[in-house]
C-alpha cells in the first residue's frame, strides 16, 4: 500500500479553506499513486479551536466540511482526517476528538482519541469524551492501528509520572495490526524531535510493527508546530521523514524497508526556524496587519527580533524606530541605523526628550522634591510605547515586543512601555539563547546582519546614566541557569542552589522575583512558545498569592522537630 503523509498547515476555524485545501492535497496524493492519505489531528479545524467547540453551529459546519471532503475522495482511495465529531452517547462530553476514515461510496468510519491531555497548554478533556476502546480499522486488505497524538505518549520511560491507566497502542496491537498510524498536533519545543522519535522507536521495537506519524505544521497563536512527520520500520529504524517547519506530502510504500539517515538537528537553527514561522503565521493568519513595527534600541534583543521579522515577512513589511533619550548611548542610534541598513528595512529616529519633559512637567506638582527613581525611568519606556502604538495605529502596523524570557521572568520590563505590542517574539527565549541566535543569523547570512557591537556591548536598558543590566540582575549565564531549572525543570530552591553553587537565600530571591512579577506577564502580549514551559497558557500561576518559601521551610523544620520519635 502507498501511504501519503500530508504534513498539513490548517488555519484554526477556517473550515471552508481547510476543506478546500484538504481536497487539493488528496488530489495531489492520488496523482502520486497514494492508496491512503493521512492528515494531522483536528486537521479540519486546526489545533486548537478552544471554545469554538462549544458552538453547536460551528460543529454543524464541521460536519458540512467533512461531507464536502468525503464527496471529493477518489474511487479506491482512503482519506484519514482529524476532526471533532458529536458523541453519540448521551452521557459524557458532547464531542469526540476523532480520526475519520473517508472512502467513496462508504459511510465515514471513525476512531476517537483515548488519552486526553490536560496539562501544560493542553485542555482537551474540557471538550472531548475519551474513547472507551480502540478498534482496528481495516482498509484495502490491511489492518490499521489508527490513534491520535497523546495515545502514543503513555510510555513510562518518557514520562515523569503515569497519568493514564490505559495503553491504546497495546490495545490495538493485541487485536493484530499491520501498521500503526498516529494523527498528531504536537507542538515544537527544544528536544521535541528527539523525544518523539525515541517514543516511536521504542513502540516499534516493543510491538514489532511499523509506525506512521503525521504531525501538523504551522503556528497558531503561541503554539508552533514543526511537522516532523515520519515513518519508522518495525525495528524502529527511520524509513522516511518530512522536512521540519514546512508543509510536505511524503509518500511511503509499506513494502519499503530501507532505513534512511536522519537529518542532523541543530538546536539554535531549529529555534530560529520556529520563531520565523511563528511570526509569519501570527501576522498572516490573523490578517489584521500586513506590516510590523519594532522599537530599536541598538541592543541585542531588538536586533534579533527585527532580523527574525525580516526572515518571516520580508524587509518591505518591517519598520524600525529608534527613540533615544538623554541617557541613550551614541551606539544606541548608530547600531540601530546599521541594523536597519543591513536588513534593508525602513528606519526612523524619534528622540523622546520633549515627550519625557512634558510628562515630567505635568507630574511636577506631585514629583517635585522626590529623588529620581523607577517612576522616572519608566516614563521613558512608556513614552516610547506611546510613540510606537501611535505609529502602529496611524499606519495599521503591529508592534512586536522585544523582551526576552530572562527579563520577563524577573519583571525587568515596563508595563505599557516596552511590553506594549501585539506579539512577544522572544518571550520564551532566554538571554543567552538570544546571543546564540544573533551569531547564527550572521553566520547563516554569510555577512553581518546584526552589528557586532550589538552582540558585544554590555546589555543595558539605558534608563539612567551608565546603567547596566547587571546592576539589577545576576549575570545572564547564571540567571538563565537558575530560571530554566525553576520554570522549565520545576526544581526547588535547594536543588537549584546545590546545582549552581549558590546560596539558598540568593536562589530564593530570584524565585521570589519570578513569582512576584506574575501580574506583569499576565498583561503581556502572547508570546511564541519554544520551550516545554513558556509564559502563557501552559503556565497558570496565581497573581493573588503569597508564597513564603522561608516560612514554609521554617514550618517544615518545626513540624519535624515536633514529630514523635
Amino acid at each position: 500500500m502507498n501511504i501519503a503523509l500530508a504534513q498539513f498547515n490548517p488555519i484554526v476555524g477556517d473550515l471552508t479553506g481547510n476543506a478546500h485545501r484538504t481536497v487539493e492535497w488528496v488530489k495531489r496524493a492520488c496523482e502520486q499513486g497514494a492508496d491512503l492519505v493521512v492528515f494531522p489531528e483536528l486537521s479540519v479545524v486546526g489545533y486548537s479551536p478552544h471554545d469554538l467547540l462549544d458552538n453547536a453551529h460551528f460543529i454543524d459546519a464541521v460536519e458540512a466540511a467533512i461531507r464536502f471532503i468525503h464527496s471529493h475522495v477518489p474511487p479506491d482511495m482512503g482519506v484519514l482526517v482529524g476532526a471533532p465529531v458529536r458523541n453519540p452517547n448521551p452521557v459524557g462530553k458532547k464531542l469526540l476528538n476523532a480520526a475519520v476514515l473517508l472512502e467513496k461510496g462508504r459511510p465515514a468510519r471513525l476512531t476517537p482519541k483515548m488519552l486526553l491531555p490536560t496539562y501544560d497548554v493542553y485542555d482537551e478533556y474540557r471538550y472531548f469524551e475519551p474513547a472507551e476502546s480502540q478498534e482496528v480499522m481495516e482498509f484495502s486488505g490491511m489492518r490499521l492501528g489508527v490513534h491520535i497524538c497523546e495515545d502514543m505518549w503513555n510510555l513510562e520511560e518518557y514520562a515523569t509520572y503515569h497519568m493514564y491507566d490505559r495503553n491504546p497502542i497495546a490495545e490495538l496491537v493485541d487485536q493484530g495490526v499491520d501498521v500503526l498510524i498516529n494523527l498528531s498536533a504536537s507542538p515544537w519545543a527544544h528536544d521535541r524531535h528527539a523525544v518523539r522519535n525515541g517514543i516511536i522507536k521504542t513502540l516499534c521495537q516493543q510491538h514489532n510493527v511499523p509506525f506512521v506519524m503525521v504531525n501538523q505544521v504551522g503556528a497558531n497563536t503561541e503554539l508552533i508546530f514543526d511537522g516532523d512527520s515520519s515513518v519508522h520500520g518495525q525495528d524502529g529504524q527511520l524509513l522516511a521523514s518530512a522536512p521540519s517547519f514546512e508543509e510536505s506530502l511524503l509518500l511511503w510504500n509499506t513494502e519499503h524497508s530501507t532505513a534512511c539517515d536522519p537529518a542532523p538537528r541543530h538546536r539554535i537553527q531549529d529555534l530560529h526556524d520556529a520563531l520565523v514561522l511563528g511570526i509569519r503565521e501570527y501576522v498572516d493568519k490573523t490578517g489584521a496587519f500586513d506590516e510590523v513595527l519594532i522599537g530599536l534600541s541598538g541592543g541585542i534583543d531588538s536586533a534579533v527580533t527585527a532580523a527574525l521579522a525580516v526572515e518571516a515577512l520580508g524587509p518591505e513589511r518591517v519598520t524600525g524606530v529608534t527613540m533615544p533619550s538623554l541617557h541613550s548611548s551614541e551606539g544606541s542610534v548608530s547600531d540601530s541605523e546599521s541594523l536597519a541598513r543591513n536588513l534593508g528595512i525602513a528606519f526612523h529616529e524619534l528622540p523622546i526628550k520633549n515627550a519625557v519633559d512634558a510628562f515630567e512637567s505635568t507630574l511636577s506638582p506631585l514629583f517635585d522634591g522626590t529623588p529620581f527613581g523607577i517612576a522616572e525611568e519608566n516614563i521613558q519606556a512608556r513614552s516610547r510605547g506611546v510613540l510606537l502604538m501611535a505609529i502602529a495605529n496611524k499606519f495599521s502596523r503591529m508592534v512586536l515586543t522585544t523582551g526576552n524570557k530572562s527579563e520577563l521572568a524577573m519583571g525587568y520590563a515596563t508595563l505599557y512601555g516596552d511590553m506594549s505590542g501585539g506579539l512577544a517574539v522572544l518571550a520564551d527565549v532566554f538571554k543567552m539563547d538570544v546571543y546564540a541566535l544573533a551569531r547564527y543569523i550572521n553566520k547563516r547570512a554569510g555577512e553581518v546582519r546584526i552589528p557586532v557591537s550589538s552582540i558585544e556591548k554590555p546589555p543595558s536598558a539605558e534608563l539612567r546614566p551608565d546603567q547596566k543590566d547587571e546592576d539589577s540582575l545576576p549575570p545572564y549565564p547564571l540567571l538563565d541557569d537558575i530560571l530554566q531549572r525553576y520554570i522549565e525543570e520545576r526544581q526547588d530552591e535547594e536543588l537549584i542552589a546545590q546545582a549552581t553553587g549558590q546560596s539558598i537565600s540568593f536562589v530564593r530571591g530570584i524565585l521570589d522575583a519570578v513569582d512576584r512579577n506574575e501580574y506583569k506577564r499576565k498583561q503581556a502580549p502572547p508570546g511564541l512558545r519554544v520551550s516545554v514551559k513558556g509564559f502563557g497558557s501552559g503556565r497558570r500561576m496565581p497573581i493573588v498569592a503569597r508564597v513564603d518559601r522561608q516560612g514554609i521551610e521554617r514550618m517544615m523544620h518545626e513540624l519535624q522537630e515536633e514529630s514523635p520519635a
